[in-house]
C-alpha cells in the first residue's frame, strides 16, 4: 500500500506505508506538506541529531538528478560533492524546509550532521533552512512560520 503525497509541485505515491523509526526519529506526514522527520526523543541544543546519508555524487550527477522527482533529496557536501538523500539515504532525507528552523546541517570531516539549533522535544517536526533564497527557486515556501520568506514577498 501506498500513500498519496501532494507537494508544491506535483502528486506522487510515496511507498511508506506506516510510521518509520530509527534511532529517535520517526518519519510521517507532515503539516508543512508530505513527509516530515520527528523527534522522538529529547536533542539538546547544540546536539547532533543524525548524519545527512546517501549516496556521494559528483557536480555534474548532481546537476543532472536534480531536474528529477528527487532532486530535492540532494545537499551539497563541498564545491564538488554532493549527497543524494533518495539513495542509501536514511530517515533524514524527510527533513521539510522551515524559514525559522530548529536545526541545521554542518558539514565536518566529508560528513553532513544534522544538529539541533535549539532544543527539540519528542513529537517536534525537525526542520533546516535549506532554502538559501527563493530568488532562484520557483518553489513557493509552506512553512507558514511568521518569518517565511514567502509572507515577505506578499507583504
Amino acid at each position: 500500500m501506498f500513500q498519496l503525497v501532494q507537494t508544491p509541485r506535483r502528486r506522487h505515491r510515496c511507498p511508506v506505508e506506516k510510521p518509520i523509526l530509527i534511532r529517535g526519529l520517526l518519519v510521517m506526514r507532515s503539516a508543512l506538506g508530505g513527509l516530515g522527520c520527528f523527534a522522538t526523543v529529547h536533542f539538546p541544543k547544540d546536539s547532533p541529531i543524525a548524519e545527512y546519508a546517501g549516496e556521494r555524487i559528483i557536480h555534474a550527477e548532481a546537476m543532472w538528478r536534480m531536474r528529477g522527482a528527487s532532486g530535492k533529496r540532494i545537499s551539497q557536501l563541498d564545491t564538488d560533492h554532493y549527497i543524494d538523500g533518495s539513495v542509501g539515504g536514511n530517515e533524514t532525507q524527510y527533513i521539510n524546509h522551515s524559514c525559522e528552523p530548529n536545526a541545521d546541517a554542518l558539514v565536518m570531516d566529508r560528513f553532513m550532521i544534522v544538529f539541533a539549533l535549539r532544543e527539540i522535544v519528542p513529537g517536534e517536526e525537525i526542520t533546516v533552512d535549506y532554502l538559501n533564497s527563493f530568488d532562484h527557486d520557483l518553489t513557493l515556501c509552506q512553512c507558514r512560520t511568521a518569518s517565511c520568506r514567502n509572507n515577505q514577498r506578499t507583504a
